[in-house]
């Protein structure tokens, strides 16, 4: 054998040899050799004499299919090893990753900030069972106890939205990592309920936004720091439910009607900010008026009627009709539309009486059982509350019954 063939011999066995340099999790050098039809990358290692592949999908975190582009032949850079492929030495070659290299930096800078205490701003992929998928550079989840402060039935709606996280559990060689956004908030809104409450006064009227709403109310936020409006406090109408006259988003103004600073509670009012409707009543409908008015409620005594917005007034039995009535029920409705006469109206108290029968032609002379029914009516106060809506039966038929009695 000549001197030259063993110095080939001698080459060849030291790069078969150099292979066993090249182990898993290893990062190494390269040069791109080829793109072959897959968008593959063909990698010559350096100074290990074989050659590795990089899948299109192993080729960057990022999900634009453009990223491979980026890659021309001649181009250098650094690889990590994932697997080898086949067991021949000499004709094997290696799995190599450009992703998973970009993912143990983020997942170094991660542990860091972990450490310090610091937060991180992520993106929301979507939404799973039990969470949300987001990008951190690597995958992230925060578990739907972790979004916010209070329970959201509908997850996807945070689909894109970007958030500030706390980093909860970070395990790298599991691909582990746990968030939570709600802590961030909580933060946040001790300090901001700070400042709130220290510029708050009990009877302010202030602007907020509606954040969200229950059946028993409207949250409001005022600056990072959520208030309730209670259902009974957004209209001096009746509301059934906040978003029968409420949107998310909408501004609105309110009052301040009560403070828990030891709780953090701020309790609100949108109907205090506009004009009692009482306070007008006299002018609206005084007495001796006839107005129509709407069935609101129908109880055993008589039935509640709308005069105007946030105004009730009381029809009662005795002054349905001329005619004998055994319930309210067998003459009206509710939701049904009616002319009345008003025979009282007390504003400070809240009170007012309307009459149907006022308005019927008085039976004739000969019609005695007629008087007698409505005389019945008239004086019976047995069964009837003695107070409902702030409506005593003496208000209503006593100045009737005395002027009778004279």
């Amino acid at each position: 054998m000549s001197e030259s063939d063993e110095k080939t011999n001698k080459d060849l066995l030291e790069a078969l040899d150099s292979v066993d340099q090249v182990n898993i999790n290893d990062v190494v050098s390269g040069e791109v050799l080829a793109i072959d039809n897959d968008h593959q990358l063909i990698i010559g290692i350096d100074n290990a004499g074989v050659e590795g592949v990089v899948p299109r999908h192993e080729i960057s975190s990022s999900s634009n299919n453009d990223e491979d582009s980026q890659y021309k032949v001649g181009d250098k850079g650094k690889f990590v090893v994932l697997s080898r492929i086949g067991d021949d030495k000499e004709g094997g070659s290696f799995l190599l990753s450009v992703r998973r290299l970009q993912e143990r930096k983020v997942w170094d800078e991660l542990q860091e900030k972990s450490k310090n205490d610091e937060t991180i701003t992520v993106t929301v992929k979507n939404a799973v069972r039990g969470g949300l998928v987001v990008d951190a550079g690597v995958r992230g989840f925060i578990p739907a106890s972790m979004i916010t402060n209070h329970f959201v039935r509908n997850l996807n709606q945070y689909d894109g939205q970007q958030f500030e996280c706390k980093i909860v559990e970070i395990i790298p060689e599991k691909n582990r990592l746990v968030l939570s956004h709600s802590d961030v908030m909580e933060q946040k809104q001790e300090k901001a309920l700070e400042e709130v409450m220290g510029k708050l006064n009990v009877g302010d009227v202030v602007e907020g936004k509606v954040a969200r709403m229950t059946n028993f109310g409207a949250f409001v936020d005022l600056g990072g720091v959520d208030g309730l409006v209670h259902v009974s406090e957004i209209s001096y109408e009746r509301v059934n439910k906040p978003s029968d006259v409420l949107k998310n988003g909408q501004d609105v103004k309110v009052k301040v009607i009560a403070l828990d600073k030891d709780k953090g509670r701020i309790s609100l009012s949108i109907k205090q900010t506009m004009p009692q409707p009482w306070d007008e009543i006299e002018e609206k409908a005084p007495q001796g008026s006839i107005v129509e008015v709407t069935i609101k409620r129908l109880v055993d005594f008589g039935a509640f009627a709308e005069v105007i917005p946030g105004v009730e007034g009381l029809i009662h039995i005795s002054q349905i009709s001329h005619e004998h009535v055994n319930t309210p029920a067998d003459v009206l409705k509710v939701g049904q539309t009616v002319k009345a006469k008003v025979l009282d109206v007390q504003p400070e108290n809240h009170r007012l009486a309307l009459s149907m029968r006022a308005l019927e032609p008085e039976p004739e002379n000969g019609d005695d059982s007629s008087k007698e029914n409505a005389k019945v009516s008239d004086n019976s106060t047995e069964d009837a509350p003695e107070e409902e809506n702030g409506f005593t039966l003496g208000d209503i038929v006593g100045k009737g019954l005395d002027k009778d009695n004279q």
